[in-house]
């Protein structure tokens, strides 16, 4: 086991963290080696398994991610952008894989990843599953077999928690179609319609976001011309796909050189 590349844990309480702490301990090709959390949340200076209503593991909780790092091969994190740029910094700092799964990042934020992978590999997706990359490239392609008289709409559901809309897939999709037309997404995104707003534009690329409920994420992406529609969709019901695709990442990265990566890098698409 000790030769097995160790993982760390970022935000172990939320949703995915639990997820993946679950994903880990079941991997016979990876161990959990840290979980960590913010300083002064009710889970640190406990064993991870007790926290989440289980038998210890041997895996006590830390508020010191560069302790927890420095002994780790990689480190996931799906937690908050003003979190993830700092674990970005100190993962390089480590010389460990950072496999980033945080959404809402913005161009601020990548900025300071970008300076991280110069010195240790990043792999960062909107989404880890091998459906939705999948996804992504069925859209680059139709959206580039199409001109500009074929609306695009990204329309995307998620649980009534998520925070940020559109989801991290959504703008992956909502890339994938820019690069198909061959235009620039922030040039052409509309996003948030309420009111007067007046007729589509041609050429425009929207976005529909949806909250409610326990939904773990449903993308469509939309190609509406008059007479015709076309209708990409992929629907999540178990967030172990993301955690798998996460950890695939985290192991693909061992050995590779510093930069930054993606889902279509670690799929081999």
């Amino acid at each position: 086991m000790a030769d097995l590349p160790g993982i760390v844990i970022t935000g172990a309480s939320g949703r995915m963290g639990q997820m993946l702490v679950h994903t880990v301990l079941a991997s016979e090709a990876a161990r959990l080696v840290a979980c960590v959390e913010r300083s002064g949340h009710p889970w640190v200076g406990r064993d991870v398994g007790a926290c989440m209503g289980g038998a210890d593991v041997g895996v006590v909780v830390t508020d010191d991610a560069l302790e927890a790092f420095s002994r780790a091969q990689a480190v996931i994190d799906f937690t908050a952008p003003a979190a993830t740029v700092e674990f970005a910094a100190l993962a390089a700092q480590a010389r460990a894989v950072h496999v980033i799964g945080t959404t809402g990042l913005e161009a601020e934020h990548l900025v300071r990843i970008e300076a991280a992978a110069r010195h240790a590999v990043i792999v960062r997706a909107g989404n880890m599953s091998l459906g939705v990359n999948l996804l992504v490239q069925l859209t680059r392609k139709v959206a580039a077999a199409l001109d500009a008289d074929w609306d695009i709409e990204v329309i995307e559901a998620h649980h009534r928690m998520k925070v940020d809309a559109p989801s991290g897939t959504a703008l992956m999709l909502g890339e994938a179609a820019a690069e198909g037309r061959g235009v620039v997404l922030d040039e052409v995104s509309d996003r948030g319609r309420d009111g007067i707003t007046g007729a589509r534009g041609r050429g425009r690329i929207g976005f529909s976001a949806i909250r409610g409920g326990d939904i773990v994420g449903e993308h469509d992406v939309l190609f509406a011309a008059d007479g015709e529609r076309i209708v990409l969709r992929h629907i999540a019901t178990d967030r172990r796909i993301f955690a798998r695709g996460a950890l695939k990442a985290a192991l693909w990265g061992q050995g590779q050189k510093p930069g930054e990566y993606d889902m279509l890098d670690v799929l081999g698409l």
